[in-house]
């Protein structure tokens, strides 16, 4: 029998396994986009750019594809980086650094990581998207060297830094995994493998 075919529109072989893992789809053929398809982030909402991602995605492998997008919304930056946290500057040491001194000493430390995860029909049709938020705040300092926002966003119903994580709290506590915890039964049902 030849399994149904979801493509995770994302080159990074890690997070498609994070993902895949999170969505708890044994009967499914899971694979990463093909090397070659490369998608411009252009839209203005974490939703419009998992939306081009996924649509590009099932548009090239004729199959459903998932995509996701997400970033770090600081409260007291208006929300900022959101959805150029990827973008916030030239490197992980230069992004914390950035983040560090633009809030300053400022009591004022709520963050919230926001994944929007999209899937796309075999036809690139939106079929439904998702949204998951984890609630957190800034350290003044990374927990440890070399990380990325994970190493300074602290969790507190983990009593951890978002990078401490374990799967299993990524996938329960984690913006993905609770975005990807709301589509699962509807991938599986759309699918039509429950």
């Amino acid at each position: 029998m030849n399994l149904p075919v979801l493509t995770i529109a994302s080159g990074n072989q890690r997070k498609v396994s994070e993902i895949s893992e999170m969505l708890d789809v044994l009967s499914l053929k899971v694979e990463k986009q093909p090397e070659y398809l490369s998608v411009e982030e252009t839209g203005k909402t974490y939703f419009e750019n998992a939306l081009l991602k996924a649509k590009a995605a099932s548009l090239e492998t004729k199959t459903w594809a998932l995509a996701d997008d997400s970033g770090l919304e600081v409260d007291v930056l208006d929300g900022r980086p959101g959805i150029y946290s990827a973008r916030y500057a030239k490197n992980n040491d230069e992004k914390i650094k950035k983040l560090i001194n633009e809030l300053s000493d400022s009591p004022y430390r709520s963050a919230r990581f926001i994944s929007c995860m999209v899937l796309c029909d075999p036809s690139g049709n939106l079929v439904k998207d998702t949204t998951g938020i984890c609630w957190g705040e800034i350290l003044k300092k990374p927990k440890y060297p070399n990380g990325e926002f994970e190493s300074i966003f602290w969790v507190k119903e983990a009593n951890c830094v978002y990078g401490e994580l374990s799967q299993s709290q990524l996938n329960k506590l984690g913006s993905r995994g609770k975005a990807a915890k709301i589509m699962s039964p509807f991938l599986k049902k759309e699918i039509g493998l429950s």
